[in-house]
């Protein structure tokens, strides 16, 4: 679980780095066995977006996190970044509010970043 967590963490930072907007990281782990954690975030526009992505793929692989799949980065709309018990989605505002993985998602457990 440590691995995943620090993958987690990684990511937050990376995101944290781009300045992206509204970070949530849930636990999903006890409610499907796709991943463990999603990290959900958002970017203002598609070059932010698509910085943000750049930023999470370089800094987890840099600590030996491959990405195994990328969804989304043309249109940059709605961007997965899928590290297996990690995935990343990065949204613009509109999309965001339009799938509500937030809501979705309820029942997993919101993390606190900070205690990644």
């Amino acid at each position: 679980m440590e691995n995943k967590k620090s993958a987690a963490r990684l990511a937050v930072e990376a995101l944290e780095d781009k300045k992206a907007e509204e970070i949530r990281v849930i636990d999903i782990s006890e409610v499907s066995i796709i991943a463990d954690y999603f990290i959900i975030a958002g970017g203002s526009n598609r070059s932010q977006i698509q910085a943000l992505c750049d930023n999470v793929e370089e800094k987890l692989g840099k600590a030996g996190f491959l990405v195994k799949q990328v969804e989304g980065y043309d249109t940059a709309n709605w961007v997965l970044l899928d590290f297996g018990d990690v995935i990343v989605h990065i949204f613009d505002k509109e999309n965001r509010l339009l799938y509500d993985l937030e809501h979705l998602w309820r029942d997993g457990k919101t993390v606190d970043a900070d205690s990644l």
